[in-house]
Parts: C-alpha cells; structure tokens; sequence
C-alpha cells in the first residue's frame, strides 16, 4: 500500500499516489437517512464494452488521456453492465468500498460497474452525499494540515487559484475530472472526490485518503453521465 514516505523519493508519481488528491484530511463516518443497499444488489454481467477502444487513447482532450495495458487490472474492476437488484433510482450512484466497485444506474435493472480505490485505513466513510461540482482538469490544492505534516510537499506546489497546490494537467492527482462530493442537500463540502489517476494498478485497492478514484478513461465516461445534484451512495 502506498504511503506518503514515496514524496522523499518519489518525485511527481509519487505526488500523485502518497498524497492520494483528496482535500480532507481524515476520516468521515455518516448515517444514511435510509438504510443502504444489501451487498447483493449487484447480478450477473449483462454485457462487457471492447477494452481495447475504451482504454484506448483518449482523444480531444487538453492534455493527452493515454491508453494503458488493462491485463494489468483484474477483470472483475474493468468497465461492465451488470445487473442491479437494488431500488435506488436511476442516476444514483453506489460505491462499495469492500468490492472495490461503483455502480452508476442505468434503468430499472441495469447499471454500470466500474472497479475504484478506495479510502486506506483510517480515511473509510460512509454515507450519502451529492455532486455539487464537476471540474474538466482540476487544480488540486492540499489542505494545509497535510502540508505541515509534510513540509517537503512544498517544494512541488505552486500558485494556483485556489491557492499552493498542483495545475490541473498530467501531473494533478485528480485526473482528468473530478465530482465534489457534498453533504446530502448540498450545504457542506465533505473534502472528498470522485476522480480520475493515471495510476491504473492502485484500482481496486485502499490507497486513497478517502476519495475514490477511477482510471481516467472511467471517470471521463460516467463525468458525462453524473450530473450536478446526483446523489451518491457510499456503503460502510
């Protein structure tokens, strides 16, 4: 599991996996208002896209979405339709930390299932949340108590506007988009995000500081889909 010991090393790979793009700083545990999902709400694959195209190159974009070897990713977090038993309704999205999966439903029935990672040990959460922000190559901006634990993080940062962090670009930790997550009714940032890494291998482990984070041409797919307002499920 990676940790923030790789920025002495590491340089901004290492940037991008040990401090791992969220902007909270800890863990964050939250009663749903209603109780979540049974764990077998997901069934068998109804369909699996060509890996080859999805993960391909992907084009028109600012800075270049590169293909990568999806072999490397067990097949149970590649890309698939699958069938939903739950009852949420279409447009929600379900993140189950333990399977390393989100669902994003389709229709009645249907969903998409993505393979994530996750919050490591001791940055879990759960609850319900919205998106309440959609950002195309975000800036990514520490929170200052990650700074003064790790003074040496300075050295990579510069001047954005939102304050000292990493341009959004190649070099960002989040990717090529992020969702901010909100509390249920949108009235507080939750300092969490869904979105993309260039690091394909940390999918469907716990390495994050919370957040979940999807291959970019994942996040790209369902950023079309998720919009303003959707709700989102994290299981516990």
């Amino acid at each position: 599991m990676l940790d923030r010991r790789h920025l002495l090393t590491g340089g901004a790979a290492a940037l991008g996996a040990a401090l791992s793009a969220c902007s909270s700083d800890g863990p964050l545990t939250f009663s749903p208002d209603v109780g979540e999902p049974r764990r077998n709400f997901a069934g068998r694959t109804i369909a699996t896209p060509d890996y080859h195209a999805v993960y391909a190159d992907y084009p028109g974009e600012p800075y270049a979405i590169r293909s990568f070897d999806y072999g490397q990713i067990d097949q149970r977090w590649l890309r698939q339709t699958v069938e939903y038993r739950g009852a949420e309704p279409t447009g929600t999205i379900i993140v189950d930390p333990a399977s390393k999966h989100l669902y994003f439903t389709e229709e009645p029935g249907r969903a998409t299932r993505y393979g994530v990672g996750v919050g490591r040990e001791g940055f879990g959460w759960s609850g319900r949340a919205q998106i309440n922000m959609k950002r195309d190559w975000p800036d990514w901006v520490p929170p200052h108590e990650m700074v003064e634990r790790q003074p040496e993080i300075r050295a990579q940062l510069e001047k954005t506007p939102r304050g000292l962090g990493v341009r959004g670009g190649p070099k960002s930790p989040l990717g090529a988009r992020a969702m901010y997550l909100f509390s249920d009714g949108g009235g507080h940032d939750l300092g969490y995000r869904i979105h993309g890494t260039t690091e394909p291998e940390t999918i469907g482990t716990n390495v994050s500081s919370g957040c979940i984070r999807m291959v970019n041409q994942d996040i790209v797919h369902l950023y079309t889909r998720a919009s303003v307002g959707t709700k989102v499920i994290v299981l516990t």
